[in-house]
């Protein structure tokens, strides 16, 4: 819906044009580094657990444009074997979100040893380092990396994601895409997007609180609900606004929202994964801290994973399709398919 306030015009640009060449080029010229991606990041995955395999998946190359080169990490089972599960794990696709990020290494530190043997796990904790360290959206060619996971992906830092994902997973069973809703998505890059477009702002109210995005050709209700019933443990719930949405999409069950991922260009949209979610934390809330945000990625991958091990005990004894509680019952009885 549209802004019920006025809105002042983007610093870069004409409201109504398109950006060019050079309205990029200046948007560009702002940014600065405000955080280090060497330090937050890659020195907290020198202190993996010994089950942890770290591999570089490719560098992106700034330089021409005035900037550096930024190695790609992720971290995979180092026991890998083909025929157990396979759980990804995404962070950083939106740099400026922190606890995509933080959380993802947080449950790398803490959580991923408990699954040896079990399932198999990769974890791509910060695919947009540029955007991590400028806090930033976009990339520097001022493209959204989330809505570039497709064929012929314009955006480097989508398309050796994707090409990671491939190389190393013949299925995905769960997918979790880590992110945040901030205030700046109204303050700054909403505006942004709109001038860099020539439209008008399309204004949505932030929410207060946790939510998740599922995809709408992929709902699975059930274990959008499980997580939402993990996350509300560590912080609360978003509340959906005088029109029964969140951000402008109509709510499906308490917290949770459908959008069309694939189709979108989404990084939720790139594998065939059946149970596939996007956690949205609001680190601006008064009543949220840091640890909070952090602890909320990490109570979600932590409910992910234990709904897979639950369903595949359900079907183990011949129910596809059975309540939650019945099936971690199931689940205890058959400890090997935990």
């Amino acid at each position: 819906m549209s802004a019920p306030h006025p809105v002042k015009p983007y610093p870069i640009g004409i409201p109504g044009k398109p950006w060019g060449a050079a309205e990029k080029d200046a948007w560009l010229a702002r940014q600065r580094v405000k955080r280090s991606y060497a330090v937050e990041v890659l020195a907290r995955l020198e202190r993996l657990p010994a089950q942890a395999e770290l591999f570089q998946y490719g560098a992106l190359d700034y330089a021409l444009l005035g900037w550096g080169t930024y190695p790609l990490f992720a971290v995979r089972t180092r026991a890998w074997n083909p025929d157990r599960p396979v759980v990804l794990v995404t962070g950083g696709v939106h740099g400026y979100e922190t606890s995509g990020v933080q959380g993802a290494l947080q449950w790398l530190e803490h959580e991923f040893h408990r699954h040896t043997g079990v399932i198999n796990l990769l974890v791509l904790p910060c695919i947009s380092p540029w955007g991590y360290e400028t806090i930033n959206r976009w990339n520097p060619d001022a493209l959204d990396p989330n809505r570039q996971f497709k064929q012929a992906s314009p955006a480097a830092e989508s398309a050796l994601a994707m090409a990671c994902v491939a190389a190393n997973c013949k299925r995905v069973d769960v997918h979790v895409d880590l992110h945040e809703t901030t205030d700046t998505d109204n303050s700054e890059f909403g505006p942004a997007k709109a001038a860099r477009d020539g439209v008008a702002l399309d204004w949505n109210a932030i929410p207060d609180g946790f939510y998740l995005v599922a995809d709408r050709e992929r709902p699975e209700p059930d274990f959008q609900r499980a997580l939402i019933d993990a996350v509300r443990r560590v912080t609360h719930i978003a509340k959906p606004d005088e029109h029964g949405h969140i951000i402008g999409a109509a709510l499906q069950q308490e917290g949770v929202i459908n959008i069309a991922q694939r189709s979108s260009g989404l990084c939720g949209g790139m594998t065939d994964a059946r149970f596939v979610t996007t956690t949205e934390v609001y680190p601006d809330s008064p009543t949220a801290t840091p640890d909070q945000c952090n602890e909320a990625q990490v109570a979600a991958v932590r409910s992910a994973i234990e709904y897979l091990q639950a369903a595949r005990a359900a079907r183990s004894c011949g129910a596809d399709a059975q309540p939650a509680q019945t099936a971690a019952a199931c689940a205890q009885a058959n400890p090997g398919l935990r």
